[in-house]
């Protein structure tokens, strides 16, 4: 009889799950996945510096299994950065042990109903638990201006509000599409793990896209710069939407 593969214990899922070299579009690159198990072993071991031993006992294995673990993921690494491939964390056996920003989240969404729930940091509808945030932008800095085209913005200004540190997503991939761009921005920015997304404006698909996986969306965001959209945010003067901000085309 086939020994039963024992499930990995992952204490959080990773913030950011796709990787790709810079400067090159998406669709010219090939990929590679990580398991999210095999991602946890890495943070365990090369990142938080534990010895082997205390990692596999955090992912509840042998310390044999997550050596082989630890094995596989370094060498899917290795083969990106050598190859220059896109790295996708999805998949394995594995159980999330730890689900506070599940429930955080859960909470959050509760708190935040009605047409004219606010987001934000603080005050009546914030929690302070969302702080990471997308804006849609015409360029990859605070001072550009955000763009008012969800699905075809010239990329994503990813911002932590709590450090303000920024990361940027190209979206030139969605630019070129006849159709579906909507839904390829909106599973760019579902990949960096954010909670909330400001722009314009946000067709159907798109906007179903995002709030099937918990991404709040702030609308009215058009004519100022991706700063001043999250000093806004921040403020809980943006607005959150209740339904697409613009309809499909016929």
């Amino acid at each position: 009889m086939v020994r039963p593969r024992k499930c990995r214990q992952v204490i959080r899922m990773p913030r950011v799950r796709y990787f790709k070299p810079g400067g090159i579009p998406l669709r010219e690159l090939s990929e590679v996945y990580l398991g999210v198990d095999e991602a946890e072993a890495l943070r365990l071991v090369d990142h938080e510096g534990l010895d082997q031993s205390r990692a596999a006992a955090q992912m509840g294995i042998s310390r044999h299994t997550l050596g082989r673990t630890l094995g596989r993921a370094r060498k899917v690494v290795a083969r990106a950065i050598t190859e220059g491939l896109a790295i996708r964390i999805d998949g394995g056996d594995f159980t999330v042990r730890d689900d506070d920003q599940e429930q955080r989240r859960e909470k959050n969404n509760r708190k935040q109903t009605g047409p004219d729930a606010k987001i934000g940091l603080s005050g009546q509808q914030g929690d302070g638990t969302m702080s990471r945030i997308a804006i849609s932008s015409e360029g990859p800095g605070m001072d550009d201006m955000v763009d008012p085209r969800f699905g075809r913005a010239g990329g994503f200004v990813i911002v932590d509000t709590e450090t303000m540190e920024t990361d940027y997503i190209d979206n030139g991939t969605s630019q070129t599409m006849s159709h579906g761009a909507g839904l390829q921005a909106a599973e760019n920015v579902a990949k960096a793990g954010v909670d909330v997304v400001l722009s314009g404006y946000i067709g159907p698909k798109a906007f179903q896209a995002l709030t099937s996986v918990g991404i709040r969306i702030g609308q009215g965001c058009a004519g100022m710069t991706v700063r001043e959209a999250v000093e806004k945010f921040k403020n809980n003067a943006i607005e959150m939407a209740t339904s697409p901000t613009r309809q499909a085309h016929s």
